[in-house]
């Protein structure tokens, strides 16, 4: 067959294919939140930023309280630039793959060199967005007249 040709009648189509080819319609469905892609982790990627902002706490009581101790503010200060471009990459990479939202990949990778607790706040909101979103494991819808309001 050569390229560009329609398929034949009995060429299966793209839409027949188990590879998540186009749907009926046309469109390819896409998940909108992917839990997982190799080591890129949603869960992974919050404690990281939560570890970040831990450090870059430590290195601004140690620059702006205890007055600057050495090398204690370097290792602080190069942790935090070392850490602000991983987690940069890892969640522009997350978003790509749609681990994470592109609002919390802006907010770990524009706002995070300023201050990581960005990040974490935008790690926090995403997590309960996605617990709202999803039914409550092993509860059952309420029943009309049941609840807590009657």
């Amino acid at each position: 067959m050569r390229a560009g040709a329609p398929p034949g009648p009995g060429t299966p189509s793209r839409a027949d294919t188990p590879s998540g080819g186009p749907s009926a319609t046309g469109v390819s469905p896409r998940p909108t939140v992917r839990p997982t892609a190799g080591p890129l982790r949603f869960g992974r990627l919050k404690w990281i930023s939560f570890s970040h902002s831990c450090i870059y706490c430590a290195l601004l009581l140690c620059a702006f309280v205890i007055g600057k101790p050495q090398p204690v503010t370097f290792v602080l200060g190069l942790t935090h630039g070392l850490l602000w471009i991983f987690m940069s990459l890892a969640c522009i990479a997350a978003a790509r793959l749609r681990i994470v939202t592109l609002k919390l990949a802006v907010a770990v990778a524009v706002l995070g060199g300023i201050a990581p607790f960005f990040g974490s706040y935008e790690f926090v909101r995403e997590q309960r967005l996605r617990a709202g979103s999803e039914p409550a494991r092993g509860s059952e819808p309420a029943r009309p007249g049941e609840g807590p309001n009657h």
